[in-house]
């Protein structure tokens, strides 16, 4: 009897004391809250059935609903699955613990306190099993669900036909397989790290484990329940030791020559490699003696093997490769290192599609003498582009815009047009819906009344007007023009980003011309319909507008269109694609369609270096355009294909996408696990064909990797001797790279012109120019998306973007007239400076824009070119042409040369005193009577007046420069004598 006093009986039962009752609300109170709580609970539960709701009316309208079931089914399977799992395996943790309880525990202070937790739980033990389980499980599935993706691949997944260097596994092991393998890993060591805390608290609480007790620490119950957990911990640890194997050929890291490198190099191969190996062994072994636990009923031998485990882990898994590096990587890395370059070029150039890139030497100076023949050869090398899509938007806004409640993108588009028969590169921009400049703001006008945008506005992209305004091909409103019948609504766009109900009693605004507003009805089956009060209550909930529930404005046949901007439709319907961040409308077989350029990407292509999307598509356009987005943010890629073409219907809202790479191994993978969605390549029509072009952000992600790979040598590339560098946009002041630009022209070794897209190159650090890159941008012609490189010899210097636009600013005479075009509160804008190969040499051209006096929009006033160590600055392209060819064309100087003494050299300009001034002071005071009356022009609205007086400042400036040139030296000094004599001087 005396032992039993110091023994305490199972610790499982509840308490026996007397039960103290508590007041109790009144009925009315508890009524009340459980109505209210009732209430909450069903608003809950309709907020979430509306947003579900809402989703699947939205993909059922736009015939996609197997995208919808398809990614909702997986995310649920596995939501299920893996809660359940990680569920089960915690709770059965709990319980079994729970049942290996001792069935008596030694009195102690520690029992004693823990007792007190014991008896308060225990008449809620099953209900704190159920709810630890479902909290664990809630949160298990909810991380499962979102690997609905790498599930899809996997379960999909098809051979790339290509294998790595190192395991000889194809890549779609890594691209597919890896990464759900890896998923059940962590979810596997989740699972184990979880159940062993459970258990042990569980042990803990029931006397299992004790810390401060007398007598052994563990019961054998708990010893071996334990152990099991940790032999399966260290086991799943043996096997992330051979995943990471082959992790090794994806694995990124910094390297001398690269910002990121990837895959296997000398020391990965033959120290960490190895190394992973011996830890899996060792790693096994130590699993295998937790296990034995189970007999042995000792931690004695598991615990000096794991002790074992770690400490190998840091000798072989980490000081060996260091030593290997030091002492015999570094001494000689070049030779080491080579063989592994030579698999990160090769695999690189594949993922990225830049291995069939040809670069050819140039010698980037002219190589005939004839300048008759090469003026003649301009009009054969290229198109060239002064009307600059980046720059004339507001001009386009100005002339064209009607209405208030109408606006044009921030950038333009290029597209080609036929013209006369002759296909001709045009500047194209939607006349879309500017909901700033609708007259007065409610939710009728912004959401009923104001609905779409109205027609297409196009203008030649190689010539302008006599006025320096677009020579538009497509113009007013309705529009008319080149483009024949089309539907001209635009419910669809880059700038409808909010949502309008239509086709109900409410009309809408069409358009407005001289005979007042014209009003229309949506006649098109997009969208939601609103005639049943379920969808209603739904969107009223799902958009936080209570009026669309009992609006008289909605009626029968009303429809709700959202998700209206391209990228938003095409990234709903195929979330497993990247999205361009440029989509452009081109008018096609009768209808305006967005064109959408989709990238399929996958960071688990063996060696391949891997980029950034959204550091590598950024440049001096996303930095100042809200609207023209990088791709992707912060996504990291390194294997990428133009695999989708999108099309977005303007008018109805209609989607389709089609196979364009053909033997992409990533988008057969999402066709199988989306069948139908996609339509082949054969369903393209002839006139859409004719509208495609190359995408700017996959030619920017490859002209990125092109600076450092193209280069096949793997002794030039450790030198990093051949780096190159994508220059800064010389004609603003962003800091970012130049955009790449579309224009037709010819390469050297192409027989005539191709709509293509260009970019330059500079040497690391430095401004002269290194390259040339243009690819093939035309899909009907056979080298589609051929990159040819014109590489410039490294013994002579080929002056740069930056450099060009420097010697520009440098010529006094051009300075000169360009600060007589900035008189008064006139400012000059440059256009896109586009590189032309011509005859050996680099022909640079760049349109120069001036927003004059009252007018806010740019208008084209001169155009700048150099060629072959002349420059011109003319009103027009063909007289700057005329001139640099002519032989009249100012030697071009560079910068470092400036502020060198002029007139000391035979043959160099007199001095001012031998000069006529009078006709260059002539010549300004008609520029300056020519501004005056422009100004009173705007001030009367009188546009044919100001029209004319634009031209007389033109033909004065001329007058003025071609004195300069002629007699140069009192011409360039009488404006600085003179300054009141300067157009804006008195402004």
């Amino acid at each position: 009897m005396p032992t039993l006093a110091f023994q305490m009986p199972d610790r499982g039962g509840g308490p026996t004391g007397p039960r103290i009752r508590v007041g109790r609300p009144s009925r009315r109170v508890r009524t009340l809250l459980m109505t209210l709580g009732v209430l909450a609970v069903l608003g809950m539960v309709f907020t979430m059935f509306a947003g579900f709701w809402t989703d699947w009316l939205w993909y059922r309208s736009v015939d996609y609903s197997s995208v919808f079931t398809t990614t909702l089914s997986t995310k649920i399977g596995l939501f299920v699955v893996f809660g359940l799992l990680m569920a089960v395996s915690v709770g059965f943790n709990i319980w079994l613990a729970h049942r290996l309880r001792p069935p008596l525990s030694a009195m102690s202070m520690e029992q004693q306190n823990l007792d007190r937790y014991r008896m308060g739980i225990a008449p809620y033990k099953k209900w704190l099993l159920l709810g630890i389980t479902a909290l664990v499980g809630l949160i298990a599935g909810a991380s499962a669900s979102s690997q609905w993706r790498t599930w899809l691949m996997w379960v999909n997944g098809v051979s790339f036909g290509q294998k790595d260097p190192q395991f000889n596994l194809d890549v779609s092991f890594y691209a597919f397989d890896l990464p759900w393998y890896r998923f059940l890993l962590g979810f596997g060591f989740a699972a184990a790290i979880l159940g062993l805390i459970a258990a042990a608290l569980t042990h803990y609480l029931y006397g299992g484990l004790r810390i401060t007790s007398p007598g052994a620490r563990a019961t054998a119950a708990a010893t071996g329940h334990l152990s099991v957990l940790l032999g399966i911990f260290v086991a799943l640890k043996a096997i992330a030791y051979w995943l990471d194997r082959y992790g090794l050929a994806v694995k990124s890291s910094d390297f001398k020559a690269t910002d990121s490198w990837t895959g296997l190099r000398y020391v990965d191969a033959n120290a960490y490699l190895p190394a992973k190996t011996i830890l899996f062994c060792i790693a096994v072994i130590c699993a295998l003696l937790f296990f034995a636990t189970l007999w042995r009923r000792t931690w004695q031998l598991p615990v000096i093997g794991f002790g074992l485990m770690v400490l190998s882990a840091i000798l072989i898994g980490g000081l060996y490769p260091a030593i290997v590096q030091k002492f015999q990587v570094q001494p000689n890395e070049q030779a080491k290192e080579a063989p592994y370059v030579e698999k990160n070029l090769a695999a690189t150039r594949e993922a990225y599609g830049i291995d069939d890139s040809q670069v050819t030497e140039y010698p980037g100076v002219a190589e005939t003498k004839d300048q008759a023949k090469l003026r003649d050869d301009v009009a054969n090398a290229a198109s060239i582009r002064i009307m600059d899509p980046n720059i004339v938007s507001p001009t386009f806004q100005q002339l064209q815009q009607i209405r208030n409640y109408y606006a044009f993108p921030t950038n333009l588009d290029v597209d080609r047009y036929a013209k006369d028969g002759k296909e001709q590169d045009t500047v194209i921009g939607l006349r879309e819906l500017n909901y700033a400049g609708i007259p007065k703001r409610n939710w009728i006008n912004d959401h009923f009344r104001y609905t779409h945008g109205y027609g297409v506005v196009a203008a030649e992209g190689t010539s302008a007007d006599a006025g320096g305004r677009p020579a538009f091909t497509e113009s007013d409103l309705p529009s008319k023009g080149d483009l024949g019948t089309y539907e001209q609504r635009v419910y669809y766009g880059e700038r409808t980003t909010t949502y309008s109900i239509v086709g109900g009693p409410q009309k809408e605004i069409d358009y407005s011309d001289d005979s007042g507003e014209k009003t229309y009805s949506y006649k098109g089956d997009s969208g939601v319909n609103l005639d049943n009060p379920m969808n209603r209550a739904a969107y009223a909930v799902a958009f936080g507008e209570p009026q669309i529930l009992y609006s008289g404005a909605i009626g029968e046949g009303s429809r709700i269109l959202y998700n209206r901007t391209p990228k938003e439709r095409v990234e709903a319907i195929a979330p497993w694609l990247t999205i361009d961040g440029d989509a452009y409308p081109a008018v096609i077989d009768g209808r305006i369609q967005w064109i959408v350029d989709a990238y399929t990407t996958t960071n688990g292509y063996p060696y391949a270096s891997r980029t950034t999307l959204g550091d590598t598509t950024a440049d001096s356009l996303t930095a100042t355009n809200d609207q023209r987005a990088v791709v992707a943010q912060q996504n990291q890629v390194n294997y990428i294909r133009n695999s989708v073409k999108a099309t977005v219907d303007a008018y109805s809202g209609e989607v389709k996408l089609y196979q364009w790479d053909t033997q992409d191994p990533v988008l057969k993978t999402w066709m199988k696990a989306f069948p139908d969605t996609v339509e082949p390549r054969s369903e393209l029509s002839r006139d859409l064909m004719d509208h495609l072009r190359y995408p700017q952000d996959l030619f920017k992600v490859q002209r990125e990797l092109l600076t450092r790979y193209h280069v096949k040598d793997a002794n030039t590339f450790l030198s990093g001797s051949e780096v190159w560098q994508v220059p800064d946009d010389p004609t603003n002041k962003t800091g970012e790279t130049v955009p790449p630009y579309y224009l037709s022209m010819r390469m050297p070794d192409q027989d005539q012109q191709v709509f293509s897209l260009t970019t330059t190159f500079t040497p690391n650090g430095r401004d002269n120019l290194s390259a040339f890159m243009a690819v093939n941008a035309d899909p009907g012609t056979g080298d589609y998306g051929k990159i040819r490189i014109l590489k410039l010899p490294t013994s002579t210097t080929v002056s740069g973007p930056k450099q060009v636009q420097s010697q520009f600013n440098s010529q006094q005479d051009i300075a000169e007239t360009i600060r007589l075009l900035r008189g008064g509160d006139s400012e000059v804008e440059y256009g896109n400076l586009l590189t032309v190969p011509l005859d050996g040499g680099l022909l640079y051209v760049e349109p120069v824009y001036v927003r004059g006096g009252g007018l806010k929009y740019p208008l084209l006033r001169k155009v700048l070119v150099t060629y072959g160590g002349q420059t011109a600055f003319e009103d027009t392209l063909e007289q700057a042409l005329d001139k640099v060819f002519g032989g009249e064309g100012t030697p071009v100087e560079p910068p470092a040369d400036e502020g060198q003494d002029e007139g000391t050299d035979e043959g160099t300009t007199p001095p001012p005193s031998t000069q006529q001034p009078s006709t260059v002071q002539e010549a300004l005071n008609d520029a300056q009577k020519a501004f005056e009356a422009g100004q009173e022009a705007l001030k009367n609205n009188d546009w044919e007046a100001y029209g004319r007086a634009q031209e007389d400042l033109e033909d004065a400036l001329r007058r003025a420069e071609e004195a300069q040139s002629g007699g140069a030296g009192g011409a360039r000094s009488s404006p600085r004598a003179t300054p009141g004599a300067s157009p804006g001087s008195n402004s």
